[in-house]
C-alpha cells in the first residue's frame, strides 16, 4: 500500500428532511449566494425547501449554471458575488453546480483571471466557504475538493482541486432525486461507476481493504442502478445510489492505491468539443481503454470480472474479454451508449480530441503515464 494522508472535512446530512439543519450551519452575518442550475428545482419542490431553510438569512440567487459549467456563466456569477459582497455559497444541484461553486469560491479570492487556476495551476490560497444540497448523485463533488470547468470560447474543459474549496456540509436527501429524468439517473450511475474504476482498475499494491470498498460500491451500482430506472420513487434504491456516488469520490477508496483518470481526461475533450454528457464520454472511452491497456491492467481486470461480475473462465484471456464486455453491457443496460458512432462521431472526432489533448499538455496519462496522444488515438479508434 502506498503512503497517504486522509481527512474529509465535509459534514454529510443524509436523509429525508435534512435540509432543515442547514440554518444551524450558517451564521446570521452570512451573505449567501444561492447558486443553482436550469430551474428544475422550482418544479420538484427543492427550491421551496431551500428558501424555507434560508428564512431569516440574507441571500441572493443566481440561476443558470449549465451541465458542464462554463467559465463564461461562472464569470457572471462572480460579478454577483463581488457586487453583493457574498460571504457564503450554497450550491443546489448536481456536480456541475457544485463544481461551479468551487470555481467561484476560489476565483472570488484570486486577484487575476480565475481561469489561471485551471490552466496555469495558480495557487488557491483561500476561498469562500461552500455548502451543498445535492439533487443529482454522480460526481461526488459534494464531498471532495475537485472541480471541472469548460471554457466555451476555447473549447477547453479543465480541472483543479484543493481541499480549500471542499464543501463544509452537504445535504443528501434521496427524495430530491425522484423527479430526475432517466437520462440523468443513468448518467449519474455510470459516472460513479467510472470514478471507482479510475481508482481501482490499475495494478495491485496489496491494498485489500480499498479493493473491497471499491468492489462493494461497484456491485451496489450494478444492482441498484437498473432499479433506480425501474422504480424511480423507491427511497431505499435512491438512497443506495446516492451514497454510492458520494463514496465513489470522497477520497476514501483512492488512498494508498495508484490512480488512472485517463478515461476522464480523454472524455473531457469529447465534451469540450461536442458537448456530450460527461457520462456518455466515459462510457465511450472506458471499454476501449480497458482493451488497449489490458496487458498493464491484467490482474485487476481479472479481479473485477471474478469479484464484481461473478465471471469464471479457465482461459484468462477469455475472462478479460468477458469482463470488458460486461462493463460495456452494463452501460448499455443503463441506456448509455458506448460507441462514438452512436453519437454520429467518426474519425474526425478522434483527430480533434487527440489534438485537444496535445494542446492542453495531456501527453502522458494513466497510472503508468504511458497513454500518449498516439495511444489515445488507438483507444478512440477502438471506440468508433
Amino acid at each position: 500500500m502506498l503512503n497517504f494522508e486522509f481527512k474529509n472535512n465535509t459534514e454529510i446530512l443524509f436523509g429525508q428532511g435534512q435540509i432543515k439543519q442547514i440554518s444551524e450551519r450558517l451564521t446570521p452575518n452570512d451573505k449567501i449566494l444561492f447558486l443553482y442550475g436550469g430551474g428544475s428545482i422550482k418544479k420538484n419542490g427543492v427550491y421551496d425547501d431551500v428558501v424555507n431553510a434560508l428564512e431569516g438569512f440574507d441571500f441572493v440567487e443566481f440561476a443558470g449554471v449549465e451541465p458542464n459549467p462554463t467559465y463564461e456563466t461562472l464569470s457572471e456569477a462572480l460579478k454577483v458575488v463581488k457586487a453583493h459582497q457574498i460571504s457564503f455559497i450554497l450550491a443546489v444541484g448536481g456536480g456541475s453546480v457544485i463544481d461551479g461553486a468551487k470555481y467561484i469560491a476560489a476565483a472570488a479570492h484570486y486577484e487575476g483571471d480565475g481561469w489561471d487556476i485551471l490552466v496555469n495551476g495558480a495557487e488557491v490560497k483561500s476561498a469562500l466557504p461552500i455548502g451543498a444540497v445535492l439533487t443529482l448523485p454522480a460526481t461526488g463533488s459534494e464531498s471532495n475538493g475537485g472541480s471541472v470547468v469548460t471554457k466555451k470560447a476555447t473549447q477547453q474543459k479543465r480541472a483543479f482541486g484543493t481541499p480549500i474549496v471542499q464543501p463544509q456540509f452537504a445535504v443528501l436527501d434521496p427524495t430530491y432525486t425522484y423527479s430526475l429524468p432517466p437520462r440523468q439517473v443513468a448518467n449519474g450511475v455510470v459516472d460513479a461507476f467510472v470514478h471507482v474504476i479510475e481508482q481501482y482498475l490499475t495494478y495491485p499494491v496489496n491494498a485489500p481493504l480499498q479493493d473491497r470498498f471499491s468492489e462493494g460500491i461497484l456491485s451496489t451500482l450494478i444492482e441498484q442502478g437498473p432499479l433506480a430506472l425501474a422504480e424511480p420513487q423507491n427511497y431505499d434504491v435512491r438512497a443506495n445510489v446516492m451514497w454510492s456516488a458520494t463514496m465513489a469520490l470522497n477520497g476514501l477508496i483512492g488512498k494508498g492505491v495508484p490512480h488512472d483518470w485517463a478515461t476522464h481526461m480523454i472524455g473531457h475533450e469529447l465534451t469540450a468539443l461536442y458537448n456530450l454528457d460527461h457520462a456518455q464520454t466515459l462510457a465511450i472511452v472506458l471499454p476501449a481503454l480497458m482493451f488497449e491497456k489490458k496487458a498493464q491492467k491484467r490482474e485487476k481486470i481479472l479481479q473485477l470480472g471474478r469479484r464484481v461480475f461473478n465471471l469464471e473462465n479457465a482461459d484468462e484471456e477469455a475472462l478479460i474479454d468477458a469482463t470488458i464486455k460486461a462493463v460495456r453491457d452494463f452501460f448499455e443496460q443503463m441506456g448509455v451508449k458506448t460507441r462514438l458512432s452512436d453519437y454520429d462521431l467518426q474519425e474526425q472526432a478522434v483527430t480533434e480530441a487527440v489534438d485537444n489533448l496535445r494542446r492542453n499538455g495531456l501527453l502522458a496519462l494513466g497510472e503508468h503515464d504511458d497513454i500518449t496522444p498516439e495511444v489515445a488515438t488507438k483507444i478512440l479508434r477502438l471506440a468508433l
